[in-house]
């Protein structure tokens, strides 16, 4: 059997998927992540409270829970990406 040569092993993997494909969803996940770690970064504390997470992702705090639907969704995740 022959070895591959670096150039043949990255042709064949280029060929699996177009550059420009974007999931919009993860890259506002990926968005919101890498804001609660500036935060989370930046906080004197160890950990963020749950308001200031609140606060950092821009949902209202109305007690909802992220997973029922009612308010947990952050109110610029539809306008980003």
């Amino acid at each position: 059997m022959r070895a591959r040569r670096p150039e043949e092993e990255v042709l064949s993997v280029a060929g699996h998927r177009h550059p420009t494909v974007q999931d919009p969803v993860a890259l506002v996940e990926i968005d919101l992540t890498g804001e609660l770690m500036i935060a989370a970064a930046a906080a004197s504390e160890d950990r963020l409270s749950p308001d200031r997470i609140d606060e950092v992702l821009d949902v209202e705090a109305d007690g909802a829970g992220a997973g029922d639907g009612a308010g947990g969704e952050p109110s610029g995740a539809a306008g980003r990406g």
